[in-house]
């Protein structure tokens, strides 16, 4: 995984934030960056929040279990701050 990669999906999902996290052109970016690393934890970390922001809990907890993580009970930005904290450690 090259951390250049991981900034990109930072970078993405920021932007989505700063939308309030709704379903549109940002989403589908941070899904499409997710959907080209499948099965790299940090990717399928944020594949999850797009299918939890999504909706469809079903296919986000799937997602979840692929990134060794479980479904945050917060908000969707309480969950991005945790997963950008531990996300730009890595980068």
């Amino acid at each position: 995984m090259a951390a250049n990669d991981l900034m990109r999906l930072i970078e993405a999902i920021d932007r989505l934030a700063a939308g309030g996290f709704s379903m549109g052109a940002d989403w589908q970016a941070v899904h499409d960056i997710c959907q080209r690393h499948e099965g790299e934890q940090p990717f399928d970390w944020g594949h999850a929040l797009c299918h939890r922001i999504e909706g469809d809990d079903w296919n986000a907890d799937y997602w979840y279990r692929r990134a060794g993580k479980t479904r945050g009970t917060g908000t969707m930005a309480d969950e991005w701050s945790a997963m950008r904290a531990e996300l730009s450690a890595k980068a």
